[in-house]
């Protein structure tokens, strides 16, 4: 058994990540979430996936990203025909 270094729970079907040289347990998804994922810089919400980098900044979207000054990031790129 693991304690989720979240919660604190002490699970039994608890899994670890290892990342950036270190070993993280945790006992659900949104925990782990929860302490590893980064935070958008415009909205405060948890960037669960990509999100999109602008310097040394990162947002959950292209529009988080331009309402703080980015200029060249988009959503979509025209599909060439």
């Amino acid at each position: 058994m693991g304690r989720c270094e979240t919660c604190g729970n002490d699970y039994d079907m608890s899994f670890e990540i290892h990342a950036q040289g270190k070993v993280h347990t945790f006992d659900s998804f949104e925990c782990a979430i929860t302490r590893m994922a980064p935070v958008c810089e415009h909205c405060g919400c948890r960037i669960v996936g990509h999100g999109v980098q602008a310097g040394t900044r990162w947002f959950c979207c292209a529009h988080c990203a331009r309402e703080e000054g980015a200029k060249s990031i988009v959503d979509r790129v025209e599909a060439m025909a």
